[in-house]
């Protein structure tokens, strides 16, 4: 009996720990959506990508600013790499070089999505990202992916 109990324990343990890794990886795909004040018009990811390195200030004759969450956080490292193809740490590293060059400094970070939200709103030209269920009506999303 012993041997069928541990099989069993064995079984049971199996899908616990696969319904973990599918519940897991359906957290890591949920959509992260790019966000900005009503001013903003939509752009694409190439744009996106020049804004939050720094290579580009304005969409069409738009001046922004762009926003980031906390470093480490799980939205910031999933918009990085999906929309940046680039870690955090490379991503912080990037900015190091070039504030130290002169070339600008990194975008504002915020530890709350609510505080990015607000901030994104109430600035004419800024630009933020947030998961898609946190999309609450009158947000103006320009990108999604």
């Amino acid at each position: 009996m012993t041997i069928m109990r541990s099989i069993l324990i064995l079984f049971v343990g199996s899908i616990l720990a696969m319904q973990n890794s599918v519940l897991s990886a359906e957290a890591a795909d949920a959509d992260v959506v790019v966000i900005a004040h009503a001013s903003v018009p939509s752009m694409d990811a190439q744009l996106l990508s020049r804004l939050y390195t720094g290579r580009a200030v304005s969409v069409g004759d738009t001046p922004v600013t762009v926003v980031n969450a906390a470093v480490g956080s799980d939205l910031r490292n999933r918009f990085l790499g999906k929309y940046l193809q680039q870690d955090d740490r490379k991503y912080r590293a990037y900015w190091m070089v070039r504030r130290h060059v002169g070339k600008g400094i990194p975008p504002r970070e915020f530890q709350t999505v609510s505080e990015m939200i607000e901030y994104v709103q109430r600035t004419p030209g800024a630009i933020g990202y947030v998961e898609s269920s946190d999309v609450k009506p009158g947000l103006h999303i320009v990108l999604r992916l």
